[in-house]
């Protein structure tokens, strides 16, 4: 059994005032010993300046973001994804958008780092977006085991690549934080979730920003948690708070077994 959780913000360009958010969220939920919150894309810092992201962000296991993180996950005894959240890289002008998964002991037990960067155009007011100006792409798939499942962790543009998915070979659950476009949002967001909940016959916990942000930006919310049937357990629509479901995780054999996917998938990514 696990409480999936998938944590709603509109974040802002200040990271004491987001950590109070979550930290006030988490305590207003019903936070279990098996639960699993996720935090949304650029959870930390948003809707400032792209490169304002480079003025907060931390060495790895070192600043106030991911001590914040950790005493979090401890005082919950809980795991949390820390969404995204800025890590230097050896390039001075780029950091990486770090996705961390926190253990109960508030252990770093996993760290992604974003692969596929968001450069395109919309036809919203922002307009153009080019993410790999300041961020650096991640090259690792990351999954790993739990006593609640073995989770994978991706983030937002991620979710368009399923050769991404493939590669993660068998999960129970599919964590994507994201700031995912309104625009983009109210066209794909629900279609290519319940995508990859289908195909992968797991559970998708997606925390998504929302609203209108001080940069303008604006983002779509629904965070949504699906089951390996792709039904939808839980959703929030505009409003922030968390969207929350109990899942007994072995639901997901009944599936397999009845309907093998895997074992009939007759083509392979090249990364298993």
């Amino acid at each position: 059994m696990a409480n999936l959780i998938a944590l709603q913000m509109t974040s802002a360009p200040n990271v004491d005032d987001n950590l109070e958010t979550v930290a006030n969220a988490m305590a207003a939920a019903n936070i279990e010993n098996d639960s699993l919150v996720v935090l949304p894309e650029c959870f930390a810092y948003f809707g400032g300046k792209d490169k304002g992201q480079l003025s907060v962000a931390e060495k790895k296991g070192n600043g106030p973001i991911q001590s914040r993180l950790s005493q979090l996950a401890k005082q919950h005894h809980c795991y949390i994804v820390s969404g995204t959240f800025p890590l230097t890289t050896d390039d001075p002008n780029k950091f990486s958008a770090a996705c961390m998964l926190f253990g109960p002991d508030g252990e770093c037990l996993a760290d992604y780092r974003k692969i596929h960067m968001f450069d395109v155009s919309v036809n919203d007011n922002t307009g153009s977006y080019k993410e790999s100006a300041t961020t650096l792409a991640g090259n690792e798939v990351v999954t790993v085991q739990t006593p609640i499942g073995n989770i994978g962790l991706a983030v937002c543009y991620d979710i368009r690549f399923p050769g991404l998915f493939t590669a993660m070979g068998d999960i129970d659950i599919l964590v994507l934080p994201a700031a995912f476009t309104q625009r983009t949002g109210e066209a794909h967001w629900h279609a290519l979730l319940q995508a990859r909940a289908i195909e992968k016959q797991c559970f998708v916990v997606a925390a998504n920003q929302v609203g209108v942000h001080q940069n303008g930006r604006e983002t779509y919310g629904h965070s949504v948690v699906l089951s390996p049937w792709g039904d939808t357990l839980a959703e929030l629509t505009t409003e922030c708070g968390v969207a929350s479901t109990r899942v007994d995780i072995a639901e997901r054999e009944t599936i397999k077994q009845n309907m093998p996917v895997a074992e009939h998938n007759r083509f392979r990514s090249h990364f298993v």
